[in-house]
């Protein structure tokens, strides 16, 4: 039998046309290639120098001399004999150095309290609409949006002895006969820059707590419902299980935010009266460029952020434990 009979119309040409051959697209070179690498790496390189020149380099900086001794006659004189971790083990002999630790761990642990209260009762508050919910929110979010010193700043007048407005209020609904004197007094004193802290912190809570409930499914809830669950019971059961990742993490940032805070205390009571609010960043502060003694400064800075990645370090612990469970 002849092929060609058996052919179709496809694997006969047309007449006059040529077959079409296969476009092979070139090879990129090597030189394409390296510029194509180096563009990506250009792109990347303001954001790599941001954070070598002011995040890397200040902290091995910080921890160089944190082991050296520096102080002001042998910094002038560009002497820095290296003594290793005697630093640390004098300043671990200083009752003074405890004393800013128990203060930071004091004014942390007591701002994260109530701020994480009451951030978590805002969050609460919002999550149900309403009309002009989100101008509150806006309105609220406006005191984690001043800039610290302008808050501690409002805050010291308004905790004045003689002419603050906390003091007229307090004198006007009969609470106080005569006027406190806040930031004078240590334990006053303590509970305004908390309170300047809370609020300053909470509006920060409630937004990243509002996130995490606005997360959950809702068809939790109406299960519960169905269950003959009540309000108390919902929130028990459904509510607190479900936002234990979100209040983890907003627990650890709160910590490292608060912890850290200077400027804001500085501006209020400056670490006074006397040392009732000497927090470890002031007292590395003081150390530094009070007394001159730069050594002591690094490390109290250097204990800083070992507590703060140690902090980082448990809440990943945490979180691998809890998703493995």
């Amino acid at each position: 039998m002849d092929q060609s009979a058996t052919a179709t119309p496809r694997d006969i040409p047309e007449r006059g046309r040529q077959p079409r051959k296969p476009v092979v697209k070139p090879e990129r070179t090597r030189r394409q290639l390296s510029e194509s690498r180096l563009g990506k790496y250009l792109f990347v390189l303001p954001a790599v120098l941001f954070i070598g020149l002011l995040m890397i380099y200040p902290l091995f900086y910080n921890l160089n001399l944190s082991l050296h001794d520096v102080h002001l006659s042998n910094f002038l004189a560009g002497e820095r004999p290296f003594v290793g971790l005697q630093n640390y083990f004098d300043a671990f002999s200083q009752p003074a150095f405890w004393h800013s630790l128990w203060i930071s761990l004091l004014y942390t642990g007591g701002s994260i309290l109530f701020a994480f209260l009451i951030g978590y009762g805002l969050a609460l508050f919002f999550d149900r609409a309403f009309p002009g919910s989100g101008t509150m929110r806006a309105v609220l979010l406006v005191t984690y949006v001043l800039p610290s010193v302008v808050s501690g700043t409002v805050w010291r007048w308004m905790l004045q002895g003689d002419s603050g407005i906390v003091n007229a209020l307090l004198q006007g609904i009969g609470i106080i006969d005569e006027p406190v004197h806040w930031l004078i007094h240590g334990p006053t004193a303590m509970i305004s820059v908390i309170i300047s802290t809370v609020w300053v912190t909470s509006p920060f809570v409630m937004i990243l707590l509002l996130a995490g409930l606005q997360g959950i499914p809702p068809g939790l809830y109406e299960a519960a419902k169905i269950d003959g669950t009540n309000a108390w019971q919902r929130f028990r059961h459904v509510t607190l299980p479900m936002m234990r990742p979100v209040a983890l993490t907003v627990l650890l940032l709160s910590f490292i935010f608060t912890f850290k805070t200077f400027d804001n205390i500085y501006v209020m009571t400056k670490g006074g009266p006397g040392d009732a609010t000497g927090i470890m960043p002031i007292y590395a502060y003081d150390k530094a460029f009070n007394f001159f003694e730069f050594s002591d400064g690094a490390v109290a800075s250097t204990v800083l952020i070992i507590i703060s990645i140690v902090m980082a370090l448990l809440y990943f612990w945490m979180t691998r434990k809890e998703e493995a469970a």
